[in-house]
């Protein structure tokens, strides 16, 4: 415990950051125990951790993007129960439900927090700060950007929770920085225990997650994912050779609550067991057979006519019109869908919960740019929103120190809690903090043959 507290004082600033995920297949249909497939997005989260001199005894959380600005005093937190020895969870822990008398203690320090959405990322933080670390871990300022549009079905708050779990095991020294010659079992075991933790938060955010967006937000590229029983480890499949789809990312701007439309579905499953049924069987289906076809020799979506793209392109067709079937499409949603069929893009599926948020359209091979600059024209003057976006990036990483050279004669610059948090949009903070930029590092992609996440 002594080299521990001592490690943690000595910190410097560091920065995490996460992706975005878009789920190309099975949403909904993957709550209820079916087959999805998800792919990590360009879009990114990036947390700063700055640690405060030891005599300071709180911890601040900082996230604008949602209006979050709050500071907690160390030693009033609710240590004691949080410690109990039958309460206590630690690091290498895999946890599938949250503790009522845990959940029940934070209250006291979530009273501030009106809206819904900000208490329960700040419940994330605290439930994460409390079980990873101890009542004498130091202060500090933990500040949140992030370039990803929130409430939009693309993972955001997965892309935290993966940024609070390293951050918050790198400060506890359970976890080490990447470096080459990292040995490929402990990247596993480190990429389980980020993926393990990052799972706790989703949890505190939408009670019965299926774990699938933190999955891709640590591992990165892209996941078959399927979990039979809440009991037990998902199925995941980790897709190696995934490939760069050609996409069109448009955001409706309507706002939605994953929750309510997880819980809608459900309760058509209830009034329709048979029918619904079979509406999620074949999502699952779609699902099985598109990744049969993305993992095929054969595929290939920059290829005219080939035949095994256009079978991509009409499961995309199928599963979105399943999901208009369970009741958690939107009329935006469906003009989207309306739009691209007129200019004949490609194929348009809602992603996500619904009900708003965002649609992706896989474009076919070749469209002409008139086509395309159309298509955008019309999408912008109805009021949406297309992001420049690619799929299959790299999952969680480091910039250990928060310093970066941006090769404008200013030299090393560091990167402070202030100049974080002063970017304006996301083109600002990508140019501040950007993971393509230089100092940032990531753990290697895990191998399922050697160790699957949340096993």
């Amino acid at each position: 415990m002594r080299h521990r507290k001592s490690t943690v004082s000595q910190l410097p600033p560091f920065l995490v950051s996460a992706p975005a995920k878009l789920i190309v297949f099975g949403e909904h249909a993957v709550v209820h125990k079916k087959a999805s497939i998800a792919a990590a997005l360009s879009l990114r989260s990036y947390l700063l951790v700055t640690p405060l001199p030891k005599h300071i005894r709180t911890i601040t959380l900082k996230f604008p993007d949602i209006g979050i600005d709050q500071t907690w005093n160390i030693d009033d937190l609710p240590w004691d129960i949080f410690q109990r020895t039958d309460k206590k969870q630690f690091y290498f822990n895999s946890i599938q439900q949250l503790d009522s008398d845990l959940e029940e203690a934070l209250e006291p320090h979530l009273f501030m927090f009106r809206d819904d959405k900000t208490k329960k990322a700040a419940k994330a933080f605290l439930y994460l700060y409390l079980s990873l670390g101890d009542k004498h871990s130091c202060g500090a300022v933990y500040s949140l950007r992030s370039t990803i549009p929130i409430g939009a079905g693309l993972g955001s708050s997965a892309s935290v929770s993966v940024c609070l779990s390293t951050a918050l095991q790198l400060q506890m020294g359970t976890l080490a920085t990447p470096f080459n010659g990292m040995k490929p079992h402990e990247t596993q075991l480190q990429l389980k225990r980020i993926n393990n933790w990052a799972f706790v938060g989703e949890m505190c955010i939408h009670n019965f997650p299926s774990g699938v967006d933190n999955t891709v937000a640590t591992g990165g590229k892209a996941v078959y994912f399927k979990r039979p029983n809440y009991q037990k480890p998902p199925q995941v499949k980790f897709l190696k050779n995934f490939p760069e789809l050609p996409l069109l990312l448009v955001n409706t701007r309507q706002s939605r609550a994953t929750s309510k439309l997880v819980a809608s579905v459900s309760k058509l499953i209830e009034s329709h067991e048979v029918i619904a049924g079979h509406l999620l069987d074949a999502i699952d289906k779609v699902s099985e057979e598109a990744n049969e076809i993305i993992t095929s020799e054969d595929f290939s979506p920059t290829q005219n006519n080939n035949p095994e793209f256009k079978r991509l392109l009409e499961l995309v067709r199928i599963n979105h019109g399943l999901l208009v079937s369970l009741g958690v499409s939107h009329p935006k949603l469906e003009r989207i869908r309306e739009l691209t069929d007129i200019y004949d893009v490609g194929a348009t599926k809602l992603t996500g919960a619904g009900g708003g948020g965002c649609s992706f359209t896989l474009l076919k091979p070749n469209v002409k740019p008139a086509q395309m600059e159309a298509l955008e024209a019309r999408l912008a003057e109805e009021g949406f929103e297309k992001y420049e976006t690619t799929l299959g990036g790299h999952g969680v990483g480091v910039m250990w120190p928060a310093v970066r050279n941006f090769g404008d004669g200013r030299g090393d610059v560091e990167i402070t809690t202030e100049l974080h948090l002063s970017a304006k949009g996301f083109g600002e903070v990508e140019a501040l903090v950007g993971s393509t930029g230089p100092g940032w590092r990531y753990w290697s992609e895990w191998d399922p043959d050697v160790l699957n996440p949340l096993s």
